[in-house]
């Protein structure tokens, strides 16, 4: 092996977030989780096949990181099963140059796989262990363009509209109209809609010439979306 080839590899390895193991497994959850399923969006896979899942979730739950299903991440919030992280992703059609707002940045995995595909992702969750933790880990493994700002999602983030496209990572009753004026005209909102004591329906929200159009896509579980109190 080459002097310069082998310096290169031992700072790869020193990245945070790099094992062979770990992306072996990666690589694995992209084919039969996601791939298999339908899940077509090359930047998509692409960002799925890279981000290290098990650095966003418990420590002592790391193991089954990339497993298929949903897993909690305290304060009674989860991260989203790697298949609906995929197809939520996909519905946006992300792409190069795109601004995207999140509502709900939980554990920062969903902002971590858009940041690999658009220009500036602007994540906020109501929780604030949950967001300050977030955001140091998204800053520890390089992701700048990745915003994070804790506070109530209900409202958006008019300072910085219109988006490109919007992603809520919790059930809401109905779209919050805020989240539909901060939408760019083209744009797509991808949100589950239901009570959160029942099973809940994923909405495509799209907007052209002003005109809002929405389509039900499947049933769904997430948890309540979270309002600040007065």
């Amino acid at each position: 092996m080459k002097p310069l080839l082998s310096i290169l590899l031992v700072m790869l390895m020193c990245k945070p977030g790099y094992s062979q193991h770990h992306e072996k497994l990666r690589h694995s959850m992209v084919h039969n989780q996601i791939e298999n399923r339908g899940i077509y969006h090359k930047a998509t896979l692409r960002a799925m096949r890279k981000v290290p899942r098990h650095l966003f979730v418990p420590t002592h739950l790391r193991s089954n990181a990339y497993d298929d299903h949903p897993m909690v991440i305290g304060h009674e919030q989860t991260i989203s099963q790697p298949y609906m992280v995929a197809y939520m992703t996909q519905l946006l059609q992300p792409k190069e140059g795109d601004r995207i707002l999140e509502v709900g940045a939980g554990s920062g995995y969903q902002a971590a796989v858009l940041a690999e595909i658009v220009d500036t992702v602007y994540t906020i969750e109501i929780v604030k262990a949950l967001g300050e933790r977030a955001k140091s880990l998204l800053s520890k493994l390089g992701y700048q363009n990745v915003k994070v700002i804790i506070g109530d999602g209900y409202q958006g983030l008019a300072s910085k509209a219109p988006f490109d496209g919007i992603i809520v990572t919790a059930a809401a009753e109905k779209i919050p109209p805020p989240l539909l004026k901060q939408l760019k005209d083209g744009g797509r909102m991808v949100i589950p809609i239901g009570s959160p004591s029942t099973v809940q329906t994923l909405i495509l929200v799209t907007k052209k010439n002003g005109k809002v159009t929405t389509r039900e896509l499947a049933p769904v579980r997430f948890v309540p979306f979270t309002r600040e109190k007065d």
